[in-house]
């Protein structure tokens, strides 16, 4: 089973209020895959181990898209809260997520939405 490191939302998830993550790179992931998410899998210090946080989760969609086509979602405040950030502006989620993951608000993300197991 693969690893996703949810270091900058590992809160989020073990309160299973995240549902959907956008990725710089997955472009590989598929409906039904699982994987367990974990606090850091890249960058660990030798020995390190990886933490899990909580149990795996299976993927019930994806797609790739522009990190900012969120901004033109019916309602995108829900695709924020999906994210695990309610009450974010939309525009400063995409904002905060370029600026973490070094990416152009226009770059091509891949969308997963995922279930708990």
């Amino acid at each position: 089973m693969r690893f996703m490191s949810f270091a900058l939302t590992t809160e989020q998830v073990l309160a299973r209020t995240k549902t959907v993550t956008r990725r710089v790179g997955w472009r590989d992931a598929r409906t039904g895959l699982r994987f367990q998410p974990v606090k850091k899998v890249r960058g660990l210090p030798r020995g390190g181990k990886v933490e899990p946080i909580g149990g795996p989760v299976r993927v019930v969609a994806t797609r790739r898209e522009p990190l900012d086509a969120l901004l033109a979602y019916p309602d995108p405040a829900a695709e924020v809260a999906a994210e695990g950030f309610p009450g974010m502006d939309p525009a400063e989620f995409v904002r905060w997520f370029a600026q973490a993951h070094k990416c152009d608000p226009r770059a091509p993300v891949t969308r997963i939405a995922f279930e708990y197991l």
